[in-house]
């Protein structure tokens, strides 16, 4: 792994893991309030999918 690579793996999944975080915590909020949860579940899976692009990249690649 390149060191640029290495970089931006990092970046990636701590900007995912604070998105999913700030989805579910905006989930389990509307909880309390009998809205709708779906824009929290929304962005906490936009978050994990944030996170497991570099994964995904390199498997891609390496095909």
């Amino acid at each position: 792994m390149t060191p640029m690579l290495g970089m931006f793996t990092f970046i990636f999944n701590l900007v995912g893991l604070v998105i999913c975080l700030a989805g579910l915590t905006l989930a389990q909020r509307r909880r309390k309030h009998q809205q709708k949860r779906w824009p929290g579940h929304a962005l906490a899976g936009f978050g994990f999918f944030i996170a497991t692009t570099p994964i995904w990249g390199q498997w891609l690649l390496a095909q």
